[in-house]
């Protein structure tokens, strides 16, 4: 069964967008009074919103980005990086006070330390006209924070047809909200990592998890990171391993995992189908510095060509 309305099948990505500074090839995690130097650094866009956007169309879904967008210089530096990977800014709110919006990336052995600067208020002034896009089929809030700034998003995306998916996006001062799932009440598909499951949970096991979480969501994929990932859908849960490869930076693989799982599940995929695409995905992002390295890179290969 196509989970897309008729007439559109363009993913709205609902979120906040950040420079993401990251400091690669460390040999210890910094240390209060101490300086570390990292062998490698990028300035990449980043956020949930906008990596599983580009993600999302780089298998093929049209994608909107729905922000607020800093006008400062950082954020103006990374702007061409985010035009470059076709996804539509027509619903990019720019803003002084949205920016300069911020995360320090630490990574050492796969491991990973952020350090965030939120600016401004979530809410997009585009928001009523992205859900009125006729293009749009499907709203993706990239993380729970957004949601509780903007409760209404998941109302006003189900009166206009459109399907709802949720990232929670680990943050410790929301995670354990006691109104967690009455405020999410409506969302299709939910897309923890196994952190934050079993928070919202209390339970450990992946099987357990995904019970609980079936009470409250219609389809759950839970991310394991290299242990793959589990899938609870109609019923049922089944689970699927990652293939083992050469990992770089695993920043931001979770929102390619999402973009793969969501534009196999909006084309009908079950089981799985939808696993397998969010997996590789996923893992193709981890191959390369940043959440959209691996797309630049392609990006650049292409125009080599």
């Amino acid at each position: 069964m196509r989970h897309e309305k008729s007439g559109g099948r363009a993913l709205l990505s609902l979120g906040r967008v950040y420079s993401d500074m990251v400091f690669n090839g460390l040999d210890a995690m910094p240390e209060l009074g101490r300086e570390l130097f990292a062998r490698d650094f990028v300035i990449t866009p980043g956020g949930g919103a906008f990596i599983t956007a580009a993600h999302a169309v780089a298998v093929g879904r049209p994608a909107a980005l729905v922000a607020r967008y800093g006008t400062d210089a950082i954020s103006r530096g990374v702007e061409n990086d985010i035009a470059a990977l076709g996804v539509d800014l027509r619903f990019l709110e720019r803003h002084p006070d949205a920016g300069p919006q911020v995360t320090v990336v630490m990574v050492r052995e796969g491991e990973r330390a952020f350090l965030s600067r939120r600016a401004g208020r979530a809410l997009p002034a585009t928001l009523e006209a992205a859900l009125d896009w006729p293009d749009a089929a499907h709203l993706h809030i990239a993380e729970y924070a957004t949601l509780h700034e903007i409760p209404h998003a998941i109302d006003a995306a189900r009166e206009r047809g459109h399907t709802v998916s949720l990232d929670p996006s680990w943050d410790s001062s929301l995670i354990g909200d006691p109104l967690f799932f009455e405020r999410v009440a409506g969302t299709d598909v939910f897309l923890p990592n196994l952190e934050e499951a079993r928070a919202l949970t209390g339970q450990e096991e992946p099987t357990a998890i995904l019970e609980a979480l079936a009470r409250h969501f219609p389809v759950v994929a839970l991310k394991c990171g290299a242990d793959g990932a589990w899938l609870s859908m109609n019923g049922e849960i089944s689970q699927r391993a990652a293939p083992a490869v050469e990992v770089i930076d695993t920043t931001g693989a979770g929102d390619a995992f999402n973009a793969g799982f969501l534009n196999a599940w909006l084309e009908g995929a079950e089981g799985q189908e939808g696993l397998t695409a969010a997996i590789d995905a996923g893992s193709r992002s981890v191959r390369a510095v940043g959440g959209i390295g691996s797309l630049t890179i392609a990006l650049a290969a292409a125009q080599g060509s």
